[in-house]
């Protein structure tokens, strides 16, 4: 747990779900610049009247230190992770504002954004169409006095990313760089904004091509945020080649979904089964309901889309195999945390003999952790560069066997 400091005060953060091994701080230097900025100005930019400011959007706000620190101006705060809204209100009851209504807002990139937005905070996400989908669906809700002001670290605000400011909202500037991080002013309704707002190009629809496995003819619906938006990334390729089809029926969890293209392959070969798809992120589990819609029909009683942290919110023994293609990237960190949580999860809601397949670059290692899980872990399926790993959880012994 970190502790920020702002001129307003300071607040004990941490990310979601908590980890006392967990050595990254639950905010950053943009953060940190941005929340500066609000209330003492910087270069030609003077502090932000917040008391007065009307109302106050915040996307993309990380672990919610953003959300927390001005809280006191009743914020909506608008996210695609479900683990940034569960570290919000964490954070907020952690330093006694608690998430009542009075207090902060909070929505999902699937909701409808505040009517009127007088104040728009953005820090920069990773994934440029996340960014472009979330200033598309803004744009209409923002007028001429809007102040809008972006944050990220250097290494994330890109030419780019100020030309889609610039075409979505109005011109942009930049701040100079504090503590390897930046500032983007953006005026929306200026006469130099030439660009008419329209609705963005969200989602895109592909049909996956004839070398990709079970996965072979089907089409995928890919919202913005979503890794290889407009094709099939090479690592689920190889992992629709290799993974069980034939399922007779069983629970099956496509976890850490995505656009949901591993679990509704598995639907199309096994109608019988049953299939979970799971993902922190709203845009994802919006993208593999769309992408079961549009290769099955008639059977939507066999599918359950969730959102959440992995499998969590699953009862114990209630699945029979579990597919899944981990991220190694919390933000720009890369970690392995993230999916050794998932497989401690899926350990967890397996039955006895059932199966967790994973898909991983080589270099991960990850068999050792499955077999320090598991006991056991074997290659199904290798590459150069990726391995599928197949883990039982074995059946328990009675004593004295």
């Amino acid at each position: 747990m970190n502790r920020l400091t702002t001129p307003s005060g300071s607040y004990e953060l941490a990310r979601f779900p908590e980890d006392p091994r967990d050595r990254l701080r639950a905010w950053d230097a943009a953060d940190e610049y941005l929340l500066h900025h609000l209330e003492s100005g910087t270069g030609e930019r003077g502090p932000v009247d917040l008391a007065g400011a009307g109302q106050i959007t915040v996307i993309g706000d990380r672990w919610g230190a953003l959300t927390t620190a001005l809280a006191a101006h009743h914020p909506t705060q608008i996210t695609d992770s479900v683990l940034t809204r569960s570290a919000t209100a964490a954070n907020l009851d952690r330093n006694g504002i608690g998430t009542a209504k009075s207090t902060v807002t909070l929505l999902t990139t699937q909701d409808a954004p505040p009517e009127r937005i007088d104040v728009l905070l953005v820090r920069v996400p990773k994934s440029l169409a996340l960014l472009e989908d979330q200033l598309y669906r803004v744009a209409p809700h923002v007028h001429a006095g809007t102040v809008v002001v972006g944050a990220g670290m250097v290494k994330e605000i890109h030419t780019s990313t100020l030309r889609l400011f610039e075409k979505i909202l109005g011109p942009t500037k930049t701040s100079l760089a504090e503590k390897k991080a930046r500032l983007i002013f953006c005026t929306p309704g200026n006469p130099g904004a030439v660009h008419p707002r329209t609705d963005g190009p969200w989602p895109v629809t592909y049909t996956v091509d004839q070398d990709a496995g079970s996965g072979s003819g089907l089409t995928v619906v890919n919202h913005a945020g979503i890794f290889c938006a407009d094709r099939l990334d090479v690592g689920t390729r190889f992992f629709l080649q290799s993974i069980p089809t034939n399922t007779d029926g069983a629970r099956v969890v496509d976890l850490g979904c995505g656009n949901g293209i591993v679990g509704t392959a598995v639907a199309v070969a096994d109608p019988d089964a049953e299939v979970v798809f799971t993902d922190e992120s709203y845009q994802a589990v919006a993208s593999a309901e769309a992408t079961y819609r549009a290769n099955i029909q008639g059977r939507l009683d066999r599918a359950e889309f969730l959102v959440g942290d992995g499998v969590a919110m699953l009862p114990p023994a209630s699945v029979d195999l579990v597919l899944c293609n981990p991220p190694f990237h919390s933000h720009q960190a890369t970690t392995d945390a993230t999916a050794l949580r998932m497989f401690a999860q899926s350990r967890k809601v397996l039955r006895p003999g059932g199966e967790l397949w994973v898909v991983a670059n080589r270099h991960m290692g990850y068999h050792t952790h499955l077999r320090r899980l598991f006991g056991n872990s074997e290659v199904a399926a290798s590459e150069p560069k990726f391995v599928v790993l197949r883990a039982v959880k074995r059946r328990e012994q009675p004593r004295g066997a």
